[in-house]
């Protein structure tokens, strides 16, 4: 790799065994030193094709015409491709590499090229087999990690890709070159190495008088008094001397602080869902080992229906707080706010768990209904964060901090984002009051929301005028976005609800959808922010691909609808304890999301539904398995009866909840229809009886003469997805 000190940004310069001449070239963008050193690598014997309609920066057509360089130039829109292709090989054939040129466009921060679909869409019928060519900018700054400009001082890398075999698709083929090496480009960022402790103590010692935010009271804690407290208690954690340590905690400075205790004292904190059944906690507690629990008991007062553990296991805030050493305390927090952020990080060790060491650990339910344990490591939240950071355009931020931090947007997106780039955020503990969640975004100024289509829905109900007025950035997802919804927030208010996508599993944002941008004068192209019913482009550093349904070891074009996959490095290493389900969903560093859907020439992922067994309810994840369990009990099916499988549930479309649960039945007592209303009350108060979460209730039943399967004899997951839709469509 050669390293070029250039207009005083290093410029890194790889691939050059992937040089040949003459070629075609294809970056997804360039800036003046890279095309120099392009210019040296191909010996000047250059030509550059220019869309008159679409011009380069200033900086660089000036650099060329003082070069004096060939430059080919065309119009897209007023011109065949035919054409072109002729342009192209007419300068080949003088000896000369032909480089297309990306003008400037209109863009959100954080694209991964600079060519619009258009010219990828025709670069296919070209019939020219392109030499694809990535531009990435890397700070050394987490908040612009990777940057679409080299608008401040950072590291340019310049890579040269192996040529592109013949053949269709090849559009589709260089976007999936560009996506690959930029997620191996942004994974070999030496900040990701780093520790996420050691990032969040300097971070809030640099930003100590930003403030977390009580929704609900109204205090203000500053980030140097929560990490003194923070800095208080992890010693006593230490002592303990367990791996782990449960937290109970809602969003807020509660959450913060035993987060930031359990990873001052090197132990791995694990965010309990309190929402979850008995059976899931237990599972949870067991698969963690967990023998201690960060609360309060203001919380646990307010969870009776939680299966808390017994108070001897209980480590409660409240308590602790009064327990406190007070000089210790008055000592740690004026260390925290006046001491060298050095100093406090090797006091605590906080690089002694960095790189791909625990970090936070959580859990998601699986398709049987039990939960499987995900650890976020340090890596990989440093990664997310940065990610995150590089496509917002953060500026004078206030968050919105109420989705719980046993999700992991929560713990990515509301705590670790605000903490690692310096923003206050405002915390409420419910985040389906609605009409609270729209007095604190008015009161406060709040200027980035991260909420659910279905909590959205229920603060348009309750919002007034101009509540809304601050908020830049209202992003969605867990559940599909409605198009109704869509419209009416933005007729009403002006707001462009953003829908995005994440796993717990990618810590968690993958894509996202964000405000389309000015256009930029003179260019007749754009990439755009939004597509509408998409998911939005895929985040910096993260790669997709797409594979046959029925073969997911055969890679289709990205267009085609398919198996999704993921790489980059906020993607996790595997389920704990679970070594061989973690073999069926690892493939050469790929991971297999269990979606299904497609990309556009821009990047824009479409979702077409799910394969795996469970659904998105409200944004929360219901287990079809677990349902079809639940209900044999509740109803006393056998479900290894000489009838063979007698009920089946699968999800389907919902305007309110996003998906809703249909019971598929083959039994007796569920063949008329006109019975729904109450064999479903039945069912529901069956359910309850067993302490299943009503959540788990069908919205639907369905009667069928006999439930789909496979000849293996698993239920054919497709065919009952379609008799459900096809029964309630004609019902509608």
């Amino acid at each position: 790799m050669a390293i070029l000190p250039v207009l005083n940004n290093p410029l890194n310069v790889s691939g050059q065994e992937n040089v040949k001449s003459p070629a075609f070239y294809m970056p997804n963008r360039l800036s003046v030193a890279a095309g120099k050193a392009l210019h040296h690598l191909l010996n000047n014997q250059v030509c550059y094709l220019v869309d008159s309609t679409f011009p380069p920066a200033p900086e660089i057509m000036d650099y060329l015409q003082k070069k004096k360089v060939d430059i080919e130039y065309f119009d897209f829109r007023n011109t065949t491709s035919r054409r072109v292709r002729e342009q192209i090989l007419d300068r080949m054939a003088e000896g000369k590499s032909v480089v297309f040129l990306p003008g400037q466009v209109a863009k959100c921060r954080g694209t991964l090229a600079d060519v619009p679909s258009p010219f990828l869409s025709a670069v296919g019928s070209l019939h020219i087999s392109p030499i694809p060519v990535f531009l990435g900018y890397y700070t050394e700054n987490l908040n612009g990690l990777f940057r679409d400009d080299n608008g401040q001082p950072c590291r340019e890398e310049l890579c040269i890709l192996p040529q592109l075999h013949p053949g269709p698709r090849t559009g589709e083929r260089v976007l999936s070159a560009w996506m690959s090496k930029s997620a191996e480009l942004f994974g070999a960022c030496p900040q990701l190495c780093g520790s996420v402790t050691s990032a969040v103590v300097r971070s809030m010692r640099a930003n100590g008088k930003v403030n977390i935010i009580d929704g609900m009271t109204g205090a203000e804690l500053p980030f140097f008094k929560a990490l003194g407290v923070a800095m208080t208690v992890a010693p006593m954690l230490k002592k303990r001397g367990e791996a782990r340590v449960g937290v109970i905690l809602p969003p807020g400075a509660g959450g913060v602080i035993g987060t930031l205790s359990c990873l001052l004292a090197g132990v791995t904190p694990v965010l309990i869902n309190y929402a979850s059944s008995k059976a899931a906690f237990e599972s949870t507690v067991r698969q963690a080992g967990l023998k201690t629990f960060i609360t309060a008991r203001k919380f646990r007062q307010k969870l009776e229906a939680f299966p808390w553990p017994p108070h001897e296991q209980c480590i409660y805030v409240e308590d602790l707080l009064s327990g406190l050493d007070k000089k210790k305390l008055i000592a740690n927090v004026l260390m925290a706010k006046l001491a060298p952020a050095n100093f406090i990080c090797k006091r605590f060790d906080t690089d002694a768990r960095r790189n791909n060491d625990e970090c936070v650990m959580l859990f998601t339910s699986g398709s049987s209904g039990e939960p499987k344990g995900v650890v976020l490591t340090h890596r990989m939240v440093l990664a997310n964060v940065a990610q995150c950071a590089s496509r917002l355009d953060l500026k004078d931020e206030v968050f919105l901090g109420s989705l719980p931090i046993f999700h992991s947007f929560g713990v990515t997106v509301t705590m670790f984002l605000p903490m690692l780039t310096g923003y206050p955020v405002v915390s409420y503990p419910n985040p389906t009051d609605a009409r609270s969640l729209c007095d604190l975004i008015e009161k406060y100024g709040i200027t980035l929301v991260c909420s659910t289509p279905t909590f959205a829905r229920a603060m348009l109900r309750r919002a007034k005028e101009d509540t809304f007025k601050s908020v830049r950035n209202f992003i969605v997802g867990a559940e599909k976005l409605q198009p109704d919804l869509e419209r009416e927030f933005k007729e009403r208010f002006g707001v462009e609800l953003l829908e995005g996508y994440g796993l717990t599993e990618a810590a968690p944002v993958c894509s996202v959808n964000m405000v389309d941008a000015p256009a930029v004068p003179g260019s007749a192209f754009y990439v755009p922010g939004t597509v509408k019913r998409s998911i939005g482009a895929p985040l910096p550093g993260i790669a997709v691909r797409v594979t046959d349904l029925d073969d997911d070891t055969r890679e289709i074009p990205l267009s085609e609808r398919g198996m999704i996959w993921l790489k980059g490095a906020n993607i996790f290493n595997g389920y704990v304890g679970k070594e061989e389900m973690n073999s069926e969903l690892f493939r050469d560093g790929w991971f297999k999301t269990g979606d299904i859907g497609s990309l556009d020439l821009n990047g824009f992922i479409t979702l077409g539904g799910r394969l795996s067994r469970f659904s998105k309810v409200g944004g929360e994840m219901v287990p079809h398995e677990g349902v079809e369990q639940a209900i044999c009990e509740a109803l006393h099916i056998d479900p290894a009866a000489e009838e063979g499988v007698q009920i089946a549930v699968t999800g389907i479309s919902d305007e309110q909840k996003g998906e809703a649960l249909v019971l598929l039945s083959a039994l007796p007592q569920h063949q008329r229809s006109s019975e729904e209303k109450a064999i479903l009350a039945e069912i529901r108060a069956a359910l309850a009886s067993h302490n299943i979460p009503n959540l788990w209730a069908p919205k639907y039943v369905v009667p069928v003469e006999s439930i789909p399967t496979l000849p293996t004899g698993k239920l054919d997951l497709r065919s009952c997805r379609m008799l459900a839709e096809e029964a309630l469509q004609n019902d509608a």
